[in-house]
């Protein structure tokens, strides 16, 4: 029997997707398990696999589609079922949804210009007014004038697939190459994850009080030590594996740092799971390296390079980016020297890390000296971290950094 896919719960924050491709098309078979199409969520793209053998019928969310939770993208059945009930339904559904007072309100516009116009038998009417109130609702969300799209639907009606045509030909317009110097304004349209990165990080400003401290911290120790390790390895040991351990043993003597605001309690974590801020296409993810008290610097190396091939490509599932209690933003290879960050919920604390940069300082013997130095910067939650607290562990992670030995003891 003819059933309907609905859009699923994909991550623990999406509200609304985006079909980014479908693997399986219309008409062809699948079986519990296969992967039916890719899903644009606000964090990675993820597989929507069926759950049951079956063939797709009809795609009612084509690519490009923005899709809320529970809502259909697909009929699925056995080969040649009747479907015209299931589409009426949908059909029904979807104009109920998108019939906003607006919308009602633009009609009785229309109408109005219609009968002006027939009134003075000299003005034409507006072409492609004839519209279903999801596409009007589409296209105004998206700014296209509705009157120049062309409607493929009954005598000319614009349908959603019209507009949905028609973004993507403004997407593909904005992605051109440019041949001319000169600058042009252009309107792009908000992906999902730079939409809910967006929320996200308003609401850790808005509703945790943020304050900041930053030390200058000594690096010649963490460069010549880098610098020896990689001197006897293919692969090279980045920077941030280094700066994920160290941290890691400052939070093991500070579990209030590594801690979570709650309604009714601070809650402490139970293990040190540091998330590290990499860019990608259109915003940042934070993959997270778990349990890193416990591990060395070549298996956080390992992880965490494969992590951000990961999220590079989008591929990231559930587990690699959510519920780091603590996490690294470094900007120094953009060659920032010193910055702060917004924190990243659920943790309560964040470290901004800049370049590191070569500067003259007076020894202890007075005597002038160059030293590596980096500035580290730490945001916190007032609500759970305090000054005196934070100024604690900021200068534990200066100690740290500047004698990674002191981790033996």
């Amino acid at each position: 029997m003819a059933e309907k896919l609905v859009m699923l719960a994909l991550s623990p924050t999406m509200e609304i997707a985006t079909v980014a491709k479908w693997i399986k098309q219309q008409g062809e078979a699948f079986s519990a398990g296969d992967v039916l199409c890719e899903v644009e969520t606000d964090k990675a793209t993820m597989d929507y696999e069926a759950n049951s053998d079956g063939t797709i019928l009809k795609i009612i969310a084509g690519e490009g589609a923005r899709v809320k939770v529970g809502e259909v993208i697909a009929i699925a059945g056995s080969p040649g079922e009747d479907i015209s009930a299931l589409l009426k339904q949908i059909e029904g559904e979807q104009e109920k949804e998108a019939e906003p007072e607006g919308a009602i309100r633009e009609q009785a516009e229309i109408d109005g210009v219609h009968k002006q116009s027939k009134g003075d038998g000299k003005q034409k009417p507006p072409k492609g007014v004839k519209a279903s109130p999801l596409a009007r609702e589409l296209a105004k969300k998206n700014s296209i004038d509705i009157t120049t799209v062309h409607g493929t639907g009954p005598q000319g009606r614009v349908i959603k697939q019209d507009i949905e045509r028609r973004i993507k030909e403004k997407e593909a317009a904005s992605t051109a190459p440019v041949t001319s110097s000169a600058m042009r304004e252009e309107k792009i349209p908000h992906s999902e994850r730079r939409r809910v990165i967006a929320q996200r990080l308003s609401q850790s400003m808005f509703t945790a009080p943020h304050f900041y401290l930053s030390v200058n911290v000594c690096a010649d120790l963490i460069v010549e030590a880098r610098r020896n390790l990689n001197a006897k390895r293919d692969q090279k040991i980045s920077l941030n594996a280094f700066l994920i351990k160290l941290v890691a043993e400052a939070l093991r003597q500070y579990p209030q740092v590594n801690s979570t605001w709650q309604d009714d309690a601070i809650r402490h974590f139970g293990a040190v799971d540091i998330g590290l801020a990499v860019a990608v296409k259109d915003g940042l993810v934070t993959p997270v390296v778990r349990n890193c008290t416990s591990k060395g610097i070549l298996t956080i190396d390992e992880e965490l390079r494969g992590l951000v091939e990961k999220a590079r490509k989008g591929k990231l599932s559930l587990e690699d980016y959510t519920n780091a209690t603590f996490t690294i933003s470094n900007l120094g290879s953009y060659g920032v020297r010193h910055f702060t960050a917004i924190i990243n919920p659920p943790g309560s604390a964040i470290l901004a890390v800049g370049e590191v940069f070569k500067e003259p300082v007076v020894a202890q013997n007075k005597d002038i000296e160059v030293q590596s130095t980096i500035i580290l910067t730490l945001s916190c939650d007032h609500r759970v971290v305090d000054g005196a607290l934070a100024a604690e562990f900021a200068a534990t992670l200066k100690e740290v950094f500047e004698n990674p030995v002191s981790m033996l003891f």
